[in-house]
């Protein structure tokens, strides 16, 4: 399956803005499951774009803008080619251990509630971890409600689990800190998600949770739909929670006020037809 991924990323300052340094997770890898196709990061101005690899595996750009500016604009296009993987993880960098992934964070700490709630949906911890994982990805995603109006991006997973309710970035902090609990490793994943409702614009990145299964390695599980990613998901950075994968992250110096809009436009691409001759 080919996907085709237009993001947009757009900052507005209420008086020009002397310098911005962004950390830019924009860019998938190619792995077992998907392979990227042709990829691009155009800013609207006169910037500096310097890849590296951070300590998760994820290819980032570090951007930096020194001249004055009103405005900015981010975009990311790209296409990417998918295939079924049952939600197994293949073929990714992997520079850090399983263990590391057992870590609490601000964002996926599980509270009493959390524990208690990760206990009675995956039961015995003598039963089979895999099967473990799906029941919790069932009761996660049948226990919190999709609300986008309740949470932001520094709600925590206990906030979220409190009030019952989130976005995707939520459900997976949530799911992450519940299999922690249970001594499973367990890791934030941002991305894309080629909708099968035809909704094809988007207000945001999707996000979604791996967990470690012995034997078996990383699979995918999505809480926000109930689901393991499938060929319809691009996977683009790992991290502990939301603050080690988020699409964009930095500073600026000056600007006033900033507001800021995304725009995501993930649709079916076209493959290149091939003339015969």
């Amino acid at each position: 399956m080919r996907i085709r991924i237009d993001h947009l990323t757009q900052y507005g300052y209420s008086l020009p803005v002397r310098s911005v340094i962004q950390i830019l997770r924009l860019t998938p890898r190619s792995t077992a499951h998907q392979s990227v196709i042709d990829w691009r990061i155009e800013v609207d101005c006169d910037a500096r774009l310097r890849p590296f690899t951070d300590a998760h595996g994820n290819l980032c750009h570090m951007m930096t803008v020194d001249h004055p500016v009103e405005s900015l604009t981010i975009e990311t296009i790209g296409q990417v080619d998918t295939t079924p993987g049952s939600g197994v993880v293949e073929g990714v960098s992997e520079p850090l251990p399983p263990a590391v992934y057992l870590r609490p964070t601000p964002l996926a700490t599980a509270d009493g509630a959390i524990a208690d709630f990760a206990r009675q949906a995956m039961g015995d911890a003598t039963r089979d971890p895999l099967e473990r994982l799906h029941t919790l990805l069932g009761a996660v995603h049948t226990g919190l409600r999709f609300d986008t109006g309740t949470t932001s991006i520094l709600t925590d997973a206990a906030s979220a689990f409190a009030a019952r309710s989130g976005v995707c970035q939520d459900l997976a902090h949530v799911f992450i800190a519940a299999a922690r609990s249970q001594g499973l490793p367990a890791r934030y994943i941002s991305g894309h998600l080629l909708r099968q409702d035809g909704a094809e614009l988007q207000e945001a990145a999707h996000a979604w949770a791996e967990a470690h299964v012995p034997g078996l390695g990383w699979v995918a599980f999505d809480p926000a739909n109930g689901i393991c990613a499938d060929e319809h998901y691009v996977r683009v950075a790992a991290g502990l929670d939301y603050r080690d994968a988020a699409p964009v992250a930095g500073a600026r110096y000056g600007g006033g006020l900033e507001t800021m809009s995304v725009g995501l436009h993930v649709r079916p691409g076209q493959a290149q037809s091939q003339s015969q001759s």
